[in-house]
């Protein structure tokens, strides 16, 4: 029993670093592509269809929540700042919550389930029916005819779609905390201000957030298995390894910019 576990585990252990050397092969050759052809015109062609998917078509969604997450702050913090005569100052938390961490995080997390499956379950569904070995043998390379125009769209929509989220997150804290909580209009945007560190450390992280979900959806599409079955466990897989790789560089940026804002400017500004 003991051998036969110790067996599972390191064919398991081997299974991950082969899959993780598998995607880092893939993200070579995505950046090689990049670097090499991906600004030429006729790949340049293929990058506006992936614009609108990725960009226009995410507004909604990313409009709702970034607008109801504002909403949301204002009503669960008030009686906190009530309690202690300091409402007029939530606009402060709200703001701040918001550009840092709250709009960045969610708008990508909204575009890891709405794009991200997407992306994956069309380049599923192409590896399935063997559109990607017909690519192959017309001597055109998948990456940088699929994988290179949709990884782009992803790093650059991305952090327009992180303002936008912000703005509508603030303006809804704004409207709730003043139109239905009733604290003053003005003394709330007096406390409310945000400096523009803050706001580009929100939006610095949404590009690497946006890169990352690019290049692991693809990856999922392309390695996906065969059938109805094997798509859908790739779409599943590919939210789910979007939303940790997030999360952690989140904590990563977090700790890091921190560090930059403190031997730029002091701790002014931090707490």
């Amino acid at each position: 029993m003991p051998l036969e576990f110790a067996e599972k585990v390191g064919r398991r252990t081997t299974d991950v670093l082969d899959a993780f050397g598998d995607f880092f092969t893939f993200v070579a050759k995505t950046f090689l592509w990049l670097f090499t052809a991906g600004l030429r015109w006729k790949n340049l062609r293929l990058l506006f269809p992936q614009m609108y998917e990725v960009g226009v078509r995410s507004v909604p969604v990313v409009a709702v929540t970034g607008a109801f997450i504002g909403m949301v702050m204002a009503v669960e913090t008030v009686t906190q700042f009530k309690a202690i005569g300091q409402e007029t100052r939530i606009g402060s938390l709200i703001n701040l919550s918001v550009v840092k961490q709250i709009g960045p995080v969610l708008a990508a997390v909204m575009l890891a389930g709405r794009v991200g499956g997407a992306l994956t379950a069309e380049l599923g569904t192409m590896n399935v029916t063997e559109q990607l070995d017909a690519l192959r043998v017309m001597g055109s390379d998948p990456i940088r005819y699929l994988v290179v125009p949709r990884f782009l769209a992803c790093v650059l929509l991305t952090p327009v779609l992180t303002v936008y989220s912000d703005l509508l997150g603030v303006l809804g804290g704004w409207a709730i905390s003043v139109f239905a909580l009733g604290i003053p209009n003005a003394p709330y945007w007096q406390f409310s201000k945000v400096e523009t560190w803050q706001i580009m450390e929100g939006i610095s992280k949404s590009f690497f957030f946006g890169g990352s979900i690019g290049l692991i959806s693809c990856y999922k599409g392309f390695t996906s298995g065969s059938g109805a079955s094997g798509v859908g466990r790739a779409c599943t897989e590919s939210f789910v390894a979007s939303f940790i790789a997030i999360i952690v560089q989140n904590f990563f940026f977090a700790e890091v910019l921190k560090q930059m804002y403190i031997s730029l400017y002091g701790v002014r500004g931090i707490f």
